[in-house]
């Protein structure tokens, strides 16, 4: 409240006056009258926040003390006109004196600014800086969502900013850092927000009393760097400070509100040596109003950290725009990622130029918050537990993912799902692609900032779609890659494909559901429905969710297709088959009729089945089903998950011999878990004692269904919810079954904050992964951004839904497996290759397939990815195949054998390695000087990168950076007097091995210079006085210690040591007078700097 200490203290005298202006009371605040919303403050904590906090203040305005006991203050979002009043703190015992105060303190995170006074109450809510709707009420049950101003228990509310609901004509202001939203201080209460509130000085008052504001220090001048410093905080935390810089970026909108200055002329840094930061934010939405890039300004404020980003928050006039052109500019600073984390916060706040090609690894929330994780190198970062053992190994894993990660940001801190529909988004359109694993290039200077825990590279100033200064490769591919086989199977998590809608369920029920809604308020898909559908809220948006699925599926080239996540009709008083069925019908509508059927539940089912179940579809021209499907019904560790279902299918016509048994899973998830299934930590999540427990379940289902099928080939399909390294896979390996795409592809089927896995499977048994042709994983979903989805339709102005793609139809993507059903001869294709070859070689494999009494004949070819690097025809057997300019790094590469009449198609793997380029390395010293530099020139291989280091034993005398092959290297200016043996290590670069050699440095003693600083006394008389002399010894680069310095007069000598560059001497007595007695001064000389002379005069006096 931007009240005053006396005004304050005065309260009790207003109140008499507030009952006489103040409206008719209304139902909204009836209810407790005379106790109102004095003050909200939601900034606390935030950059530039005056408070560490958020705090609420009530005040009485009554005569009397009025009791909240049983009440609360309660909030919810701004845009939220239906739910139910959703944070709920409850107020306590406590009684407010008339005319007295409560303060309810808030969380925040603003270690850098003041603390609050002692609050009263302590609440969790932590209302939005941009709106929201607050409430006082008598009662700790949650208020209601669509008639709150009408609620018996309603006290009062004060709807603030971009708020839907609001008392009176129109919205309260929003605040600021420093300024809280506050009512007048006569407390009136007129039940119109807009009258009753401005924004005004934040002033929290508590049962004890007001806070008092204590004006800043006057500022200090120093520089950026110093306001920086060398460590992860600023030094100068609280001090108020001016500093000047030249304006590189504004943000004068998009909630970032400041602007980022960089102290003229730098940028050009050599990381090396680089330690402390020449840019900082400026935090003040006026500022970056009134400024432009390029302005040379002077900023005064005080320094503070925001969530780990030190910034200077400046008052409504603490700076001014130096009328000069005489500033050297800014130049951004040439680096290429990944930057130690000292190095990063050497560069917090400075213009960049980002050089070398990223990978997207992270677009989940691009669509939503406008930001995008890249990582170096040409992969996406790696689920740790998808690639190394749970524990120590997955989290040594993560800490260096985390360290690699730098994210692409669009310059303002919104959330676009509750604000900014109507604008269009940056980054994606209906036609880009922006997927995870496509390579990006950044192609204008960004800010290197650090917001919400990420380091993030922001452009300078908020983008504007289709002005993004980074561009992106195209990576979709348009079907699967052939996998051979006269049968296919694919497994496919169809994201909640519910036939019952939303609003259908309502209807039929008579249950509420809560929906997620579009840029009109139009429900899109179901938030929260209980215990019924999940998936599409309308007819609409199930036609849009099912055309993706469908083209999906129709295109994926599956015979037999598992399904997980797909409505189990039965739980919603239906056929159990209900919504497989129509699924399949529609499938038939765009491939034609009985192209696709479905396999019938079984008709004994599990009791207390989840609503969502597996299934199965496949294509009667191409199998048919063998006895009907069955489930596990009998194992107690599916209690929490989906049990498994399983059929047996044969080729359509075909024999016995080419039986299959394929059984479909979909395991616990991984968000939750208590007691033994809570989350340990290792890497694996939630539940994984009940991954397990499935994992064990299944394998014995699984031998029960192949000896009732009579085959031993069993597909083990689905999502497992557990990635390739993890506890469950290995107990399924263990049982003897193969991980198709683990062993054939390197590819993953989904994406988690970022990092990317397989959770969706297909296991074949040992016979049947015999007879597999080939696999793949057709990234057309986890890839995607979420943007793309059904259930994010019209979120944005920007129209990124396309109905006639399949791309985003899940967030899983869908594996196919090719498999040789009918028994045919199978070759063996053997490869001989070496395990290493050196970057710039080609790669040469011999192959030698072989198998029946028949020579094989047709062509092999050699596959890394969906990528087809050679290919050859065999000739009695055989084939050469040369593989050019594979990039260095390790490669698993598959070579595939077609296939003949008489052979089925094969393949095996071959494992390489591409190793950096054999460097070479020459250097040579020029002699130096002791206390100069003596300069090391370095030559390395041809166009070699990278930093240089000289070491004298174990000591680093030397570092440089090599650019196109050569280095030249100041080496310390305190190399000792002689000849010194020098190692020079070569660290290496992208594309060059490091190598060493050694060398040697000669070094010369240091030439010295004598002066007479001072002679004490000044006068000096014959026969009686002995002056102290000081001489000062001095050499370029060094201060001199040691060697003596002795001074001569008349026969006469005196001596002392030098020490710190000084000696002081004490003459004798002078016999005779005389206006310029000569003294001679020699210094004799130190193992490090050469002796020296000179002559200087004393006047002596008679007396």
């Amino acid at each position: 409240m931007n009240t005053s200490i006396i005004t304050r203290g005065a309260a009790a005298a207003a109140v008499a006056i507030a009952s006489l202006i103040a409206l008719p009371a209304t139902p909204a605040s009836a209810a407790g009258a005379g106790v109102v919303i004095n003050e909200i403050y939601p900034n606390g904590g935030s950059g530039g926040g005056t408070y560490q906090g958020r705090f609420y203040e009530l005040y009485n305005s009554t005569d009397q003390a009025v009791s909240v006991d049983g009440w609360s203050l309660q909030y919810r979002s701004p845009l939220n006109v239906t739910s139910d009043f959703g944070q709920v703190s409850a107020l306590g015992d406590t009684t407010i004196p008339a005319g007295g105060y409560l303060l309810i303190a808030g969380p925040g995170n603003g270690a850098n600014a003041k603390p609050l006074p002692k609050a009263d109450v302590t609440s969790s809510i932590t209302a939005g800086a941009g709106g929201g709707q607050i409430a006082l009420s008598t009662s700790i049950d949650p208020l209601p969502g669509d008639d709150v101003l009408g609620a018996d228990d309603l006290v009062d509310l004060v709807g603030y900013g971009t708020a839907k609901v609001f008392e009176g004509t129109a919205v309260a202001p929003t605040g600021s850092a420093t300024n809280g939203i506050t009512r007048a201080s006569t407390h009136a209460d007129t039940d119109d927000n807009a009258a009753d509130f401005s924004s005004a000085e934040a002033t929290p008052c508590s049962l004890a009393g007001c806070a008092t504001v204590t004006p800043p220090d006057p500022p200090v001048a120093t520089t950026i760097a110093e306001v920086q410093g060398t460590g992860f905080t600023s030094p100068l935390v609280g001090t108020n400070v001016t500093v000047k810089g030249v304006v590189t970026a504004t943000y004068t909108s998009g909630a970032f509100d400041g602007a980022y200055i960089q102290t003229e002329g730098t940028g050009d840094v050599d990381l090396a040596d680089h330690k402390a930061s020449d840019g900082v934010f400026v935090s003040s939405l006026a500022f970056a109003k009134d400024v432009e890039k390029g302005d040379f300004v002077s900023v005064t404020g005080i320094v503070s950290e925001s969530f780990g980003l030190t910034q200077i928050a400046t008052p409504d006039g603490g700076w001014s725009v130096i009328d000069s052109e005489q500033h050297d500019p800014v130049e951004p600073a040439a680096v290429t990622f990944p930057l130690t984390s000292a190095q990063r916060e050497s560069l917090e706040g400075m213009l960049l130029d980002v050089e070398g090609t990223y990978t997207v690894t992270n677009n989940y929330t691009t669509d939503r918050f406008g930001d995008i994780g890249l990582v170096d190198g040409d992969e996406p970062l790696d689920q740790p537990t998808n690639v190394v053992a749970p524990g120590e190994a997955a989290k040594e894993l993560q800490a260096r993912n985390d360290a690699r990660l730098i994210t692409l940001d669009d310059g303002a801190d919104i959330d676009r799902f509750t604000t900014d529909k109507n604008i269009a988004l940056p980054w994606l359109t209906k036609t880009n692609q922006l997927r995870v694993g496509a390579k990006a290039t950044i192609d204008e200077p960004v800010i290197l900032d650090y917001r919400r825990s990420l380091w993030r590279l922001q452009p300078t100033e908020r983008l504007v779609a289709g002005e993004e200064p980074a561009t992106f490769t195209s990576t979709r591919s348009a079907k699967p890659a052939a996998v051979g086989g006269d049968v296919t199977i694919g497994t496919f998590n169809v994201l909640n494909y519910f036939t019952t809608t939303g609003q259908a369920y309502e209807k039929q029920s008579g249950e509420k559901c809560e929906f997620f809604a579009d840029r009109a308020g139009t429900p899109i898909a179901v938030d929260d429905c209980g215990d019924g559908p999940r998936g599409a809220a309308t007819s609409e948006s199930l036609e849009r969710q099912q055309a993706k699925i469908v083209t999906a599926i129709n295109t994926l080239g599956a015979d037999v297709v598992s399904l997980e996540e797909i409505e189990n009709s039965a739980r919603l008083g239906l056929p159990r088959d209900t919504a497989l069925s129509a699924l399949v019908t529609a499938l038939n509508a765009k491939a034609g009729d009985g192209t696709w059927a479905f396999v019938p539940s079984p008709t004994a089912v599990p009791t207390g089945e989840d609503v969502i179940r597996t299934g199965f579809i496949y294509k009667p021209a191409a199998v048919e089903t063998v006895g009907g499907s069955t489930i596990l019904t009998t194992a107690s560790a599916f209690d929490n998950a989906r049990e498994p279902l399983a059929q047996t299918f044969k080729v359509a016509g075909g024999t016995d011999d080419s039986r299959f048994a394929v059984i479909v899973n979909h395991f616990k998830s991984k968000g939750s878990g208590s007691g033994t299934d809570a989350d340990s930590g290792d890497g694996q999540g939630g539940s994984n004692a009940s991954r397990t427990a499935q994992a064990t379940a299944l394998v014995g289902f699984a031998q029960d269904v192949a000896d009732d099928a009579g085959t031993d080939r069993v597909f083990l399909t689905g999502d497992f919810n557990s990635y390739n390294k993890e506890d469950p896979v290995d107990i399924i390996e263990k049982a003897g079954f193969v991980n198709v795409a683990a062993e054939l592809t390197d590819k993953e089927t989904y994406q988690f904050e970022g990092q990317v896995g397989s959770l969706d499977h297909v296991f074949a048994s040992g016979p049947a992964f015999g007879d597999v042709t080939g696999a793949d994983i057709w990234n057309i979903n986890s890839y995607e951004s979420p943007g793309r989805e059904y259930s994010r339709y019209n979120y944005n102005l920007v129209d990124l839904f396309d109905g006639t793609t399949p791309f985003r139809a899940s967030d899983h993507d869908p594996e196919l497996v090719g498999f040789d059903a009918e028994k045919v001869e199978r070759a063996t294709v053997a490869v001989d290759a070496p395990a290493t070859i050196r970057a710039g070689q080609a790669l040469s494999l011999g192959v030698t397939v072989s198998g029946g009494d028949a020579t094989p004949t047709g062509t092999v070819a050699v596959v890394e990815g969906e990528k087809v690097l050679a290919s050859a025809s065999l000739k009695g057997g055989a084939a050469q195949l040369a593989v050019p300019d594979l990039p260095i790094g390790s490669h698993v590469l598959s070579v595939r054998y077609s296939g003949d009449e008489g052979h089925a198609a094969s393949s095996a793997s071959v494992s390489t390695t591409v190793l950096k380029t054999a460097s070479t390395l020459t250097a040579s010293a020029a002699s130096g000087t002791y206390g100069t530099s003596a300069v090391l020139s370095v030559t390395g291989s041809p166009g070699a990168s990278g930093l240089v280091y000289v070491a004298a034993g174990d000591q680093l005398v030397g570092l440089g950076t090599m650019s196109d092959g050569r280095a030249t290297i100041n080496l310390s200016s305190t190399l000792p007097v002689g000849t010194t043996p020098l190692t020079v290590f070569y660290a290496g670069d992208a594309t060059v091995d490091p190598t060493s050699t050694t060398t040697t440095v000669t070094v010369a003693k240091a030439a010295t210079r004598t002066r007479v600083g001072s002679v004490k006394p000044t006068r000096i008389v014959r026969n009686r006085t002995k002056p102290f002399v000081e001489v000062r010894v001095t050499a370029d680069g060094f201060v001199v210690d040691g060697g003596t310095v002795t001074l001569r007069s008349g026969g006469k000598m005196s001596t002392a040591t030098v020490r710190n560059g000084k000696a002081r001497v004490r003459l004798g007595t002078f016999t005779s007078s005389g206006s310029a007695k000569k003294v001679r001064v020699t210094y004799s000389g130190s193992s490090v700097a050469e002796g020296s002379t000179s002559t200087f005069t004393v006047r002596v006096r008679r007396r």
